[in-house]
């Protein structure tokens, strides 16, 4: 394609990005089945493209103000993701000396919403909660790219063993520091491709995620319910570390998001999950659990604003508003799925959200209601499953995981655990 072609083409999709009516990557799917003539690599740019304006959105709309030609075009132009050479070929004279103009701007010396690119409202409350530099860290990391983390699937292979067959196929991977499961590959290989992805013995999954399967500590012969399954990511951690052995139940209230779930059950090879969707926490067939599980892991709804890195659209198309209308659902959802622990089992609060109220205050308030559920310490299990550096993972006093993506290189989770008097 063009020059030319793939500017305009990137000011189209943007046009239609930007109106926040739906998820982005959604859009873009969707974009591209309606223009089939876009080839891979086409479509790698124009994703990047669309990626890397909705990161830095208010810096690059600072400098388009000068500019000329439609808005999206100058934000194409701020943000197409090509070599410089390629992209001056396609500007008038004008973009040129705009672009120069734009280049040459000390962004220190602009206005902090042009620095750390969040929501006023949501820079305010994460300077709030960690201070000015431990803000300006975490602003600086929601910029980049977030790393591709695959889950070993224990039940297939090793570790060790799938590192090498990934290195065959001359694909770099490390082991993740933290997660025993976990392997981080350099850059963005088409993974699905893969005989090892196609044989279920490895899984995109983000490390943080896999600590929170790891943190339920679902083992063999159990009872455990994945209460907001969704399309089951850590449904098949749990099921692979309880080897496909007792009864894993993964629930959710979108029939769409568990039929997600059927072929990454085939491929994973587990015979133990029982996918479930219900209406709502107070379901009869949640009735019907109540008090056998041994384990029960709450990945709540959340803001998800701990993915970032990897979901920059959700800072602008969810206000403040959303957080609080949302607290009440986290509270009631926690509340039913605790009816499902009996006497001894173990109880997991999780979101991928970096806010206290979505955190913290929903985790205090569960523990003053529930007073026969007593706190279970994170720092302590994550101790006893030998996670290297476990404190560091936690809040100061060990009681909650508290992952950052600054400081872990993960997504942003939250986790609280209590056991069932």
């Amino acid at each position: 394609m063009s020059p030319h072609a793939l500017l305009d083409t990137a000011a189209d999709l943007l046009r239609i990005v930007l109106r926040f009516d739906h998820p982005t990557d959604a859009v873009v799917s969707r974009y591209f089945r309606e223009n089939h003539r876009l080839g891979p690599r086409e479509r790698a740019t124009l994703t990047e493209t669309v990626y890397a304006v909705l990161r830095k959105k208010p810096l690059l709309d600072h400098f388009a103000i000068s500019g000329a030609g439609s808005r999206e075009r100058r934000l194409a132009i701020l943000g197409l993701s090509v070599p410089r050479d390629f992209l001056i070929s396609a500007l008038n004279p004008v973009e040129r000396d705009w672009l120069a103009v734009c280049d040459a701007v000390d962004v220190a010396l602009l206005p902090p919403a042009c620095r750390h690119n969040l929501p006023g409202w949501l820079a305010e409350r994460l300077t709030l909660q960690l201070g000015q530099a431990q803000f300006d860290a975490l602003a600086s990391s929601l910029l980049e790219q977030a790393p591709l983390d695959l889950r070993v699937n224990a039940l297939q292979d090793k570790r060790d063993a799938v590192r090498a067959r990934l290195r065959e196929a001359g694909i770099a991977a490390e082991p993740t520091p933290y997660s025993p499961w976990g392997l981080r590959v350099a850059g963005k290989p088409a993974i699905n491709r893969l005989e090892v992805f196609r044989r279920g013995a490895v899984e995109v999954q983000d490390e943080g995620s896999q600590l929170l399967a790891l943190l339920t500590d679902a083992r063999r012969g159990q009872m455990v319910a994945d209460f907001c399954a969704g399309a089951g990511g850590k449904t098949l951690a749990l099921g692979a570390a309880m080897r496909s052995t007792g009864r894993l139940y993964a629930f959710d209230v979108s029939p769409h998001r568990l039929a997600a779930l059927k072929p990454r059950l085939a491929r994973s090879g587990l015979s133990n999950v029982y996918p479930v969707a219900i209406a709502h926490e107070r379901d009869e067939r949640i009735k019907r659990l109540a008090g056998k599980m041994d384990r029960v892991l709450v990945d709540a709804p959340c803001s998800g604003l701990g993915t970032l890195r990897r979901n920059p659209d959700l800072k602008w198309r969810q206000p403040e508003s959303a957080i609080a209308e949302r607290n009440a659902d986290q509270s009631a959802i926690l509340a039913g799925a605790a009816r499902l622990v009996k006497p001894g089992g173990r109880l997991v609060y999780a979101t991928c959200s970096l806010l206290v109220d979505e955190n913290e205050s929903i985790a205090t308030a569960f523990g003053a209601a529930h007073p026969d559920f007593a706190p279970a310490p994170v720092a302590e299990i994550l101790q006893s499953l030998k996670v290297p550096g476990a404190t560091a993972l936690c809040d100061e006093n060990g009681l909650y995981l508290r992952l950052w993506p600054h400081r872990h290189a993960t997504d942003g989770f939250f986790a609280a655990a209590w056991t069932r008097n």
